[in-house]
This record gives C-alpha cells, structure tokens and sequence, in this order.
C-alpha cells in the first residue's frame, strides 16, 4: 500500500475552481527586457520527520519599497501565461492576468511573509517519509522546508514543463534537485498531480493540492496515498461561496468549497486556518487528528510558534 503525508499547494490555473489571493504585484511604468524560456510545472510530494530539527531563519527587516525590476521573461504555453520579474531584492512569478504571485524567491531569505511559509511547519507533525508538494511552481515552497529542514526528501509536481525549466533557471529550482550535506533533495517531477499514477513507494508523509479539489471523490483518493499518520496541509484559497449558501457553523470556513469537501472527506479529522489581509486571506487546512499546539508550536522556528497557534478544528457540517 502506497502511503504518505501530503502538502497541497494550488496553482489558480491548475484549480480553476480556487480563487488563490496571492499577494500582487502593481506594474509602473518601465521598460522591459523578456527571453522566452521553457519550463515545466509538477506536483510532488514530501515527507517531514517529527524528530528533524529545524534551522532558525533571521527576523525579515520591512522591505523597502521596489521600483526598480526587470521583466526576465514573458511566455505563454499550453498551460500559463508565465511572467518572471526580477527585483533588487527577490524575483516574482506571475501566471496570469491578475497579478497574482504564484512564487517568489528572496534573495537574501527564504521567508515569504505569506501561506508558503505555513507549510515549513508540517515536518514537525508527521511521520519520516517523502513529502509531496503537488503544483511546485518556482518551488518557494520547496526552497523553505529544504532550508529550515535540510534532510528532507520532497516529491514536487508540476503540470508545466515550460515552468520548470523556467524556475531551474530563474528561481534556483536546479541546485535544490542536488543532495545537500544533510542529504535533501527535491526530486521533480511533470506531470498531473491528480493522476492515479503519482505515488512514492511507501508513501508520503505530507503533500499539497483545482475544480476537482472541491469533489468528495479527489480527497478520498489522495487520502488513499497517506501513509499511517500521514497528514495533507492545503491552500484551499479564498472565499468562494455565495453569502447566501454560508452556514453559520464553525464561524468562516464553511465559506471555502474546497474547504467544506476536505471536511466530509476526513470527517473530525479536519483543521483550518484563515490568513490575515496583509498574508492574503487564503484558507488553509490540515488533516488528521488535531495537534497538540503546544507542542508543535515549540517544535518549529520562533517566527512560525505564532502562526501554528492559530489552527481550529472544524465542527461537523450540516
């Protein structure tokens, strides 16, 4: 039996269902320089060890305000409109029209300031195994648990190939595919992560997750992929319900389909959390048995203590 635990991070493209509030980017005026690169997008898993230690990642200073960038490239395939910029202090990928920011890579931390940073938490709470980050992106995810977990093994996914090519040569996605001293690596893959053929011979620890999200069947299936203990973290996105179907249970997530289906696909086996404004107001969840906050809180970085606190399991829906 194939088992894991799972971070599910989206892509809003890959889930059109999901509206992703990403942090945006304001265009002024410029003059810009594109080449037009290929990569490719995957979904992957990854597994965090409870026992693993985790490096401390310095306060962020407040950023000083950016005008100054240069478009690095601008090409549209099968499956995104991909734009990369490159900032004196970070480089920002953008699929769509919106301005939404899929990724972002800091130079000089890996600390995001928004839902990515959450899932640097999940090593602490589930068993040794690989970790699969479905809808790797520019892997901002993949850079911070590598960073702040450097023995991990991660399983990234990405539907993209044109991305990933992209994100090796713009986002250091390459030197995370190269074992570090600690012995981690991030192994890529392209592909649908949704496919019944992604699977890790025993399964991942943890993992990350489109219209299907918001289906009973899609978390019943990636439910089957957990190993024992296994968990699934999700950026399940925004609010999406009409305020006319909002139930009054368990105050805000009954606002999220993606959200309300992970709840009938782990009946009490299911927690969420809600990002502020200036994080993006995405929903996030966690599956499995509700932690032990103390614990978990003293078991990460100090800047991530607060962030675990904020976990509340879900009542049962009507």
């Amino acid at each position: 039996m194939h088992c894991l635990s799972l971070m599910i991070a989206f892509k809003c493209l890959l889930l059109p269902q999901i509206r992703c509030l990403s942090p945006t980017f304001s265009f002024p005026s410029f003059s810009s320089r594109s080449n037009s690169t290929s990569i490719s997008s995957v979904s992957s898993s990854i597994s965090f060890h409870p026992k693993l230690k985790a490096r401390a990642i310095p306060e962020p200073t407040a950023q000083d305000q950016q005008e100054d960038f240069q478009v690095l490239t601008a090409i549209k395939t099968e499956y995104n409109d991909i734009f990369i910029l490159d900032t004196p202090k970070s480089r920002l990928l953008l699929l769509d029209s919106t301005h939404n920011v899929h990724s972002v890579f800091n130079k000089e931390e890996k600390r995001t300031g928004s839902y990515w940073d959450e899932f640097a938490s999940l090593p602490a709470i589930v068993p040794e195994g690989p970790i699969a980050i479905l809808g790797l992106g520019g892997g901002t995810a993949a850079h911070l648990l590598l960073d702040l977990w450097p023995s991990l093994t991660l399983e990234g996914w990405e539907i993209d190939e044109i991305l990933i090519h992209k994100s090796r040569e713009y986002f250091g996605l390459s030197d995370l595919e190269k074992h570090n001293q600690a012995g981690g690596i991030l192994h890529v893959h392209v592909g649908d992560a949704l496919s019944p053929l992604v699977n890790v011979p025993g399964g991942y620890a943890e993992g990350k997750v489109l219209l299907q999200l918001q289906e009973f069947g899609t978390w019943l299936n990636l439910k089957d992929k957990l190993m024992a203990n296994g968990r699934l973290m999700v950026n399940c996105g925004g609010a999406d319900c009409n305020t006319a179907e909002i139930a009054s249970i368990n105050g805000g997530w009954v606002k999220n389909s993606t959200l309300k289906a992970l709840c009938r696909a782990f009946p009490g086996q299911l927690s969420w959390k809600k990002m502020s404004e200036r994080e993006g107001e995405n929903y996030l969840a966690l599956t499995g048995p509700f932690p032990d906050l103390t614990s978990w809180s003293a078991a990460v970085p100090g800047w991530l203590s607060s962030n675990v606190e904020q976990w509340t399991p879900c009542g049962p829906f009507p």
